[in-house]
């Protein structure tokens, strides 16, 4: 089986070449009156049809690491969108459904549930206030937040906040604030992870806004796995929508994923991420046709691929419920690809 070999420091160069700002190729005009007196000339219309294309032209649709790497070439027998999956049977080990389950890649948000699990493991009080700085805004990409600088929250609203609407201000002041730091955390997030033997992964912060946040399927399957044993991470993980106070304002937010409200999944943890270099990606445990299953989405394209993924797997269980088994061509197929990436840092 050829191996292919990327070197993430030239899919990252590649990457910053066509990943160009919205805005990029575009002049901002400034709209002016007109004054008495003074005649403008007008703007042809072709000048703004050809501004227009060049603009479109200059900014070309961005490519994830898995585009670039080729990941979505390989077909699978369940045509998902997603170029990385893994199913596991959580109790009896057994690989269901694999695909690229040896890449590594950008990980997004999912990033957040290791965050989770060490400030919940930490027993920390949960009702000490947080304060949101300047240094919880994202500089990585200007994502915004709801949650202004100066809004205080508990550690307890913060990480509901973090875990089920994967909001990146409240992940990124929970590890501020951890003892010792925020590299005192990030180094105990990389050291979680060798523990629980997850040696395709790499934290550099607790958000997932970097793309130098990266792991393989399969280590992110043992996460899930570990972090289902943990009831706070469960329960905050699967809520449907929370509430919290801020001044004289009520913030409503709701779960970045769809299918905790649907009465045909019975879903016990689970996490969303996206980010351009990842792609859209979903991590979850559920319970199908009376088996408990890991499931792990990488690199989906299009917004709503990864519930459509998870979808088709959920079929295909339900409508052979025990003839799942090692033998399962689906389950017994190798990838087509098995990419190892040389990270540089």
């Amino acid at each position: 089986m050829k191996r292919l070999t990327l070197h993430l420091s030239a899919i990252a160069i590649i990457w910053s070449m066509v990943a160009l700002p919205a805005h990029a190729g575009v002049e901002r005009g400034h709209s002016s009156g007109v004054k008495r007196g003074v005649v403008k000339k007008p703007v042809a219309k072709a000048n703004v049809v050809r501004k227009r294309a060049v603009a479109q032209v200059a900014t070309p649709r961005q490519l994830s690491f898995g585009q670039l790497a080729g990941l979505h070439g390989a077909s699978d027998a369940l045509a998902l969108r997603s170029s990385v999956a893994l199913v596991v049977d959580q109790d009896t080990k057994e690989v269901l459904f694999s695909k690229n389950e040896s890449a590594v890649l950008p990980i997004a948000s999912i990033t957040k549930l290791m965050t989770g699990l060490l400030v919940s493991e930490a027993r920390l009080s949960m009702d000490e206030m947080i304060t949101i700085s300047q240094e919880d805004v994202d500089t990585e990409k200007g994502s915004s937040s709801r949650l202004r600088v100066g809004t205080e929250l508990t550690r307890g609203e913060l990480l509901h906040l973090a875990l089920m609407a994967s909001e990146n201000r409240a992940a990124h002041a929970l590890g501020r604030t951890y003892p010792g730091g925020m590299a005192t955390f990030v180094g105990l997030m990389n050291a979680r992870a060798r523990m629980l033997g997850m040696n395709d992964t790499r934290y550099v912060e607790p958000t997932g806004l970097s793309s130098r946040n990266q792991s393989s399927a399969r280590d992110l399957a043992t996460l899930v796995n570990f972090a289902y044993g943990d009831p706070v991470l469960r329960e905050l993980s699967t809520s449907t929508g929370y509430q919290v106070e801020v001044g004289h304002r009520t913030l409503q937010y709701n779960n970045t994923n769809r299918l905790v409200k649907n009465p045909a999944w019975d879903i016990g943890l689970q996490k969303t991420g996206y980010i351009s270099e990842a792609g859209q990606c979903l991590v979850m445990q559920a319970k199908v046709a009376g088996r408990k299953l890991i499931m792990v989405f990488l690199d989906s394209a299009g917004k709503l691929s990864r519930i459509a993924d998870a979808e088709r797997v959920k079929r295909w269980i339900e409508s052979n419920p025990a003839s799942l088994t090692r033998a399962t061509p689906l389950a017994a197929r190798e990838p087509e690809h098995r990419v190892a990436v040389n990270r540089n840092y």
